[in-house]
């Protein structure tokens, strides 16, 4: 960051990336965000320089074409509002290159600026894999921002809560089978960082590969692997939409024989807020996955908001 400019202006174009920038204290420093930004709440009244270019609101199986055939013929799934990006003059741009999916790119962000002699913001790309990742992003943030010290203090503060978690559902004898869907229709078991929480919340995971991408599989490989728990959490969906797409799956023939439906363990969590998101809320996922799996030992009051029973 240029030294010149202790408060830098900033426009995150990821919802992680917002809700980092404002868990650092730094909140006021952002001019701009995207569509999907959304925590705080007080990020909503800033101008959104980013839209999908596909429908939102058909089933997951509709989404799942339209995102598929769009990626085929090599077209974006966003557009960057590159007038609106140019009149905020940012000096920091936060994206990723994590997902072609999850949010606008680096390449997208440079074509929004092609041309724009006066705007040379600093582009931050993130690419959070795994658990660890998610904590070398904060630090990146902060350092351009040029607030290292404040990305060290969040991390630490973040991590110990983990931590400590992580200690005492070590102590229990047993850990649940679980597993995850990310995507309703088709199937996909979430992988990234959600293997890494699951296996800090005591829990053994299932199908998902820690680091990878979410795989595409047939709803046979879940019944297959007959989990004691399904956590559902769709990417992008709160817990009622979840439930709205949740006939996909227990309208299946085999959906009943499952152990976790047998036992009533099947949890909805929200995946929009939570789960899908790689920044400092990482930590509320933990906490649900805890409560989830360890009802008699972990309580943070999440239930009803960050999850519910199916």
């Amino acid at each position: 960051m240029d030294q010149t400019n202790p408060r830098p202006r900033v426009v995150s174009l990821l919802a992680s990336a917002t809700e980092i920038v404002a868990a650092l204290g730094f909140e006021e420093r952002l001019v701009g965000r995207s569509h999907e930004c959304d925590y705080p709440p007080a990020v909503r009244g800033l101008p959104v320089c980013t839209a999908p270019r596909l429908r939102t609101e058909g089933t997951s199986a509709e989404i799942d074409r339209e995102v598929r055939g769009r990626l085929a013929r090599a077209l974006s799934i966003y557009e960057v509002d590159a007038g609106t990006l140019a009149a905020l003059k940012p000096d920091v741009v936060i994206t990723q290159t994590q997902c072609d999916v999850c949010a606008v790119s680096p390449a997208d962000v440079e074509d929004a600026l092609r041309g724009l002699a006066e705007s040379r913001p600093r582009l931050v790309s993130l690419r959070a894999e795994v658990l660890d990742d998610i904590f070398e992003d904060i630090r990146k943030v902060a350092e351009a921002l040029g607030e290292p010290a404040a990305g060290e203090a969040l991390v630490a503060r973040r991590r110990g809560r983990m931590d400590g978690l992580a200690e005492r559902a070590a102590t229990l004898g047993t850990q649940p089978r679980v597993a995850t869907v990310e995507w309703v229709d088709p199937y996909m078991p979430a992988g990234n960082w959600v293997p890494d929480l699951i296996a800090l919340a005591s829990g053994e995971n299932l199908l998902g590969v820690a680091g990878r991408h979410s795989p595409r599989l047939p709803f046979e490989a879940l019944v297959e692997a007959d989990p004691d728990v399904i956590v559902v959490f769709p990417c992008g969906f709160d817990i009622k939409r979840t439930l709205r797409e949740l006939p996909a799956l227990t309208k299946r023939a085999d959906w009943r024989s499952l152990r976790a439906v047998r036992e009533g363990r099947v949890f909805a969590a929200d995946g929009n807020q939570y789960f899908n998101r790689s920044g400092p809320r990482v930590v509320e996922s933990l906490e649900i996955l805890a409560e989830i799996l360890h009802p008699d030992l972990f309580h943070f009051g999440h239930e009803g908001k960050g999850w519910v029973r199916v």
